[in-house]
């Protein structure tokens, strides 16, 4: 009996250790990615059209809502989100919900998805639910909110919908959708490499962005939305 208890106490704290070195391994990507979130956010924003600049944070809040799970795709999101409203943003409180909604749109929607259909298949499909949610999402929030913290009457928004807001929330959306789906699987390698992931869930990504006619859609959609920011700014 002595024995068995031994046993028994021992592979509790064995099981133990283990969910303290995968919450600390966890906590060390979250705290990762927030901040690549962030420095990406600062130093990538490319201007569309009007005042509206596409940022690539929500590449890094996907990635890591596919790697964690929706629940940490909003946690990043959240928190990169009030970072940003206390040191570049001058949209204050509405511009971070705004940030937080438009993020979730996309990310946790895809993360969702993937969750349930680990596979090419479902990253495709969770990549382009997101893309659809958010820009549909983010209309009704140009619509209806844009005016009273920018103080523009809506009727001027309104007008802007379609020539200017619906083209940057597509290109934005596309842009997310094809750089998350090509930066997904190289990503987990290295995070594998790192320590940070273990070797099972590099395995669960040997479909993602192995199948070429994906990748080149992909790179398609890339393309396309590149050629959509040439066109917005005037340069073709």
């Amino acid at each position: 009996m002595e024995t068995n208890w031994r046993l028994v106490h021992y592979n509790l704290n064995e099981r133990g250790e283990i969910m303290k070195n995968n919450k600390t391994k966890t906590m060390t990507l979250v705290g990762m990615l927030c901040a690549i979130a962030y420095v990406v956010m600062v130093i990538g924003r490319i201007p569309i059209v009007l005042f509206l600049k596409y940022e690539p944070k929500d590449v890094i809040i996907t990635i890591g809502g596919f790697l964690l799970g929706p629940i940490y795709a909003f946690i990043i999101s959240t928190i990169v989100s009030f970072i940003e409203m206390f040191s570049v943003s001058d949209t204050g409180i509405i511009g971070c919900i705004m940030n937080i909604i438009s993020s979730c749109s996309f990310a946790c929607t895809a993360a969702v998805i993937y969750k349930k259909r680990h596979n090419v298949k479902g990253a495709i499909i969770g990549l382009l639910s997101g893309f659809g949610i958010m820009v549909i999402i983010m209309l009704m929030w140009n619509y209806y909110i844009t005016p009273i913290y920018m103080g523009y009457p809506r009727e001027a928004i309104a007008k802007m919908l379609l020539p200017a807001f619906l083209p940057f929330n597509l290109i934005k959306g596309g842009i997310n959708a094809a750089v998350t789906f090509l930066l997904y699987r190289p990503v987990v390698n290295t995070l594998c490499k790192a320590g940070l992931i273990d070797s099972a869930q590099q395995l669960k990504t040997e479909n993602i962005s192995k199948r070429r006619g994906a990748t080149l859609i992909g790179s398609l959609i890339l393309a396309s939305c590149v050629f959509g920011i040439l066109v917005l700014q005037g340069i073709i």
